[in-house]
């Protein structure tokens, strides 16, 4: 090795060892996990370290959530905590869009020291702030970005599964929602940087992609499903031809391509023989929010509740093995107990796998504060419970139809390479939100899991959300 060669490694490590440190935290949805995935992505692209503590950081940035009241608090606190730990805050995300009462910015008048805050899905004003803030760092000896992976950048996900976001924003004007005040109308990605990202995650080891948007059944309304390309070829900015390309690219990795906010359309149905086919799962992730038909006028959601059995039974007659998961709102205001009822029947009829419900909870900004009979808080809260407890019965029920059946489990935890045993998950079953496959140790000695592979597993027992398996 020369001279000038070692002085220029000296000269790196150097560098390096002086690189500026961001520490980041992430709250809130799917969405907002791939908000920070790309900000992520450009500060180890301009040579910043990141970290996750406050402890010896040169600035913070928290990206917030602001849907409901427990998430506003949760983001405020975080905000908070970091001010007292570290003194240089940067805010983004959705929080970072909400007016207080004054009119001024919400995060500002509870958190005056934050040194800038912006609103969701902004990485280039992030990084402005950044830059201003921590100078940018420069090193062309190392490199940059060593986590990414590939067009896809850096993933906060474990490595066998990602989210892939094809849009920003929504068209709807639900009541008691303010996303699209925070986030926009619908922006549809291009098809082919869409694409092209799935491939880059699948070439980079991840088996499991779950697709998310605001309202991914309207991709490419926007655009009016102009074509696009990818590998040469045309291919139209719609949710039909997104999850053919998408099935098709997976299937050489042996993949997963799972759909999440999913708004029940008719166009839905065009993609039920994918999964029947098994080029996508036969897994929907459904917000139908509630059932009764005066009820959905008021949130103004986009279909009525009869319509919403009609289309679950057409998709269990394209597709036997489809799961279906949705969460729901009890309590919004003006709801009879004769509404919530049909909202219990809903569930029951509609056999719904997997269900979440929340309390209604009068965001600020929200249409629906302003729609008479508000609920006391205990009724809401009673129905919430109520729902939750009809609706794990249901979902009990169905799953103790898989005792017994063999299924294809990818695994996420296996200490000692699984010969205790270990956890995964089926189909049916996206992470963090759904249930789990409970690994029993494999009997035969040879046998071992690994995560972020697939096993197959026979089905022993349904306990609670969970199932049980032993490896095969």
């Amino acid at each position: 090795m020369n001279a000038s060669t070692t002085d220029a490694g000296n000269a790196s490590a150097q560098n390096a060892a002086k690189a500026p440190t961001v520490g980041f935290v992430s709250l809130g949805c799917p969405k907002a996990l791939t908000d920070s995935e790309l900000i992520l992505t450009q500060l180890r692209a301009e040579g910043y370290e990141t970290s996750k503590t406050y402890a010896g950081a040169d600035l913070v940035i928290v990206n917030t959530c602001g849907f409901i009241d427990d998430a506003v608090k949760e983001s405020l606190d975080t905000i908070g905590e970091a001010l007292a730990a570290n003194g240089k805050v940067i805010v983004t995300g959705c929080l970072g869009a909400k007016a207080g009462d004054d009119g001024g910015n919400l995060v500002k008048a509870v958190h005056p020291k934050v040194l800038a805050v912006t609103g969701p899905h902004a990485t280039q004003e992030v990084m402005d702030a950044v830059h201003l803030h921590v100078p940018k760092p420069h090193d062309p000896f190392i490199d940059l970005v060593p986590e990414a992976r590939g067009v896809a950048g850096i993933k906060l996900t474990p490595r066998h599964y990602a989210y892939l976001k094809i849009s920003e924003g929504c068209n709807h004007r639900c009541t008691f929602c303010i996303i699209p005040s925070m986030r926009g109308d619908l922006v549809s990605r291009p098809i082919g940087d869409v694409l092209n990202e799935a491939r880059a995650l699948f070439e980079s080891g991840v088996k499991e992609l779950l697709v998310v948007s605001q309202d991914t059944s309207a991709y490419g309304v926007d655009v009016k499903y102009r074509t696009g390309f990818h590998d040469g070829q045309p291919v139209k900015t719609r949710l039909l031809e997104l999850a053919t390309r998408l099935g098709e690219i997976a299937e050489p990795f042996g993949a997963w391509v799972r759909m999440h906010y999913v708004y029940p359309y008719p166009s839905v149905d065009e993609i039920l023989p994918l999964m029947a086919q098994g080029r996508v799962l036969p897994y929907l992730d459904v917000p139908f929010q509630h059932a009764h038909p005066d009820v959905l006028k008021r949130m103004k959601r986009p279909a009525s509740g009869e319509k919403n059995l009609e289309r679950l039974q057409r998709w269990r007659e394209l597709c036997p093995e489809i799961v279906v998961r949705s969460t729901f709102i009890a309590g919004f205001p003006g709801e009879t107990e004769e509404e919530f009822q049909t909202l219990l029947d809903f569930v029951q009829e509609a056999g719904i796998d997997r269900a979440g419900c929340f309390a209604y909870s009068p965001v600020k900004g929200a249409a629906a504060n302003d729609i008479p009979g508000m609920l006391p808080q205990e009724v809401r809260e009673e129905r919430r419970a109520r729902f939750m407890a009809v609706a794990e019965a249901v979902s009990a029920q169905r799953l103790q139809r898989r005792v017994g059946a063999t299924m294809q489990v990818l695994v996420d935890h296996a200490p000692a390479l699984g010969r205790k045993g270990g956890v995964g998950r089926s189909y049916a079953d996206a992470p963090e939100i759904d249930g789990v496959v409970r690994l029993l140790p494999p009997e035969k000695a040879s046998k071992t899991l690994k995560v972020g592979e697939f096993t197959r597993a026979r089905i022993v027992a349904a306990e609670g959300h969970d199932l049980v398996g032993v490896p095969v």
